[in-house]
């Protein structure tokens, strides 16, 4: 028995060793570019470094003299201070020391909460194209600032309503994952949803809130939820769930957390298969090393849905392709690893990573461009910019202190276009004005291996594979904008 303990001391010291270390590097290596947060060894420190706080138990003072009692203890003489150093430590991993002033000054102590102003600029083009862009700014999501978005886009040849018919299943793809600013702001969706039942041709169709938020990770540590108790929304309490149920009467709107689904593998319904889960493609793409895969799954309301192939219909055993409509809004927010997250990234959440392992390390290669490519296009993007996380490298993850209320919304059929152009004309300047010196990784312009700027252009080649004049040229594409108030 104790030789079995002094095993397991010598354990906890090798990983308090590790994590230190790491830390160390993780501070030297970063300093005054919190961009570099965002460097694989640099990740790697950071894993190891957040892994170390799950030794606490084993190192809390209150443990401390029953491991000094101990015979042969080889903490004799060194558990204070090595216990002093880990709290040391661990403060500064949760950011409330004055040490490393530079790297905590860009990456902890701005974008708590403020309101931050932004001037949007409008821009004509000769003609009009699959990439323009409409934006309104000074909404908050529970005003009219969607109705106002519905109709600028109508007023330049791009009605809602010529996107989604009035017997269509629209899956509206939200950001799940994280709760407080992280999430999609509800408010915005509930608007969305507004505006599709009020369809002129009189909506009978079907409208399901969905996410896979990978059952790992994110705010609660154990993937997405659709009924978070702090939400983005005016009314904090009003998750995705109270939105979806808010309609009962008055329309079938649902929610789908595909978490549960996402260690499930299944065959397709014409394959016989009526199970919900994924379906996984058997090979990697060649180019961009994505295992594609996508949900399968049955509405409260018995609508069978195939996120790839369309509405199942079990009787004349067939496929309605044209009948499934995607409305992609992500949240834009930074990212720690790559750069920036918002409707190219947000495809994150269509895929397994459980299955698959793949789908995260190919968003650098273009993965989320072969993802929407081989799976669903979205019909529209809907930015979802009214509180932002500008902070670099701290993202995706956004507590309320962390946003800056900048009230905007934005939408476009082009991901790729619209991404670029929000990158460029909303965080870099809201970055620029919280005071942030390194945004390089913020910007659509830096072309260097692994940035936001060549991943983007990597999932753009992925779509103009697949046939959509998907851009980052935004010279050539009009730029409609509405202020709301």
């Amino acid at each position: 028995m104790e030789r079995k303990t002094a095993q397991g001391f010598r354990e906890t010291i090798a990983s308090v060793a590790v994590g230190m270390g790491s830390l160390l590097w993780l501070l030297i290596r970063t300093g005054r570019k919190p961009s570099r947060a965002a460097y694989p060894c640099q990740q790697a420190a950071m894993a190891n470094a957040t892994a170390w706080i799950g030794t606490l138990p084993l190192l809390a003072p209150w443990r401390a003299p029953a491991v000094l009692s101990r015979p042969g203890a080889l903490w004799m003489g060194m558990a204070w201070p090595k216990l002093a150093a880990f709290l040391a430590a661990a403060l500064i991993i949760a950011g409330v020391t004055p040490l490393a002033p530079g790297f905590l000054s860009e990456t902890t102590t701005r974008g708590t909460g403020q309101v931050l102003p932004l001037t949007l600029a409008g821009r004509q083009a000769p003609t009009r194209s699959y990439s323009d862009i409409f934006a309104v700014q000074g909404t908050t999501g529970a005003d009219g600032g969607f109705q106002r978005l519905v109709e600028i886009m109508g007023q330049g040849g791009l009605s809602l309503y010529s996107l989604v018919g009035p017997g269509d299943v629209v899956i509206i793809k939200v950001n799940s994952q994280w709760d407080e600013r992280g999430g999609t702001n509800t408010d915005l969706v509930k608007a969305i949803i507004e505006s599709i039942l009020k369809h002129p041709g009189g909506f009978v169709g079907e409208i399901v809130i969905a996410d896979n938020g990978q059952a790992q990770y994110g705010a609660s540590g154990g993937g997405g939820s659709l009924d978070w108790k702090s939400n983005n929304a005016e009314d904090r309490a009003q998750s995705m769930r109270r939105v979806a149920d808010s309609y009962s009467g008055r329309g079938r709107v649902s929610t789908a957390l595909w978490d549960h689904l996402t260690t499930t593998r299944v065959a397709e319904f014409s394959e016989g298969d009526t199970r919900s889960g994924y379906v996984v493609d058997p090979f990697p793409s060649p180019r961009t090393g994505i295992i594609v895969s996508y949900p399968k799954f049955v509405t409260p309301y018995s609508t069978m849905i195939s996120f790839r192939k369309g509405i199942w219909n079990p009787a004349l055993r067939t496929y309605d392709s044209d009948a499934l409509k995607v409305i992609n809004v992500p949240v834009l927010k930074s990212h720690s690893i790559y750069g920036v997250t918002a409707s190219v990234k947000h495809y994150m959440g269509v895929g397994s990573e459980k299955l698959t392992r793949s789908a995260h390390r190919s968003v650098g290669a273009g993965g989320m461009g072969t993802e929407m490519a081989e799976t669903r296009v979205p019909v529209l993007n809907v930015i979802d910019a009214i509180w932002i996380n500008a902070r670099p490298g701290r993202g995706p993850r956004t507590q309320y202190s962390d946003a800056s209320r900048v009230g905007i919304i934005a939408a476009g059929r082009d991901p790729v276009a619209l991404d670029c152009w929000a990158a460029k004309n909303i965080l870099l300047p809201a970055a620029e004005k919280l005071g942030y010196r390194d945004t390089d990784s913020l910007n659509p312009g830096v072309s260097a291996k692994g940035s936001f700027g060549d991943w983007l252009r990597l999932s753009m080649e992925e779509l103009q594979r697949a046939g959509y004049p998907s851009t980052t040229d935004l010279d050539g594409i009009a730029i409609t904008v509405s202020a709301l108030q």
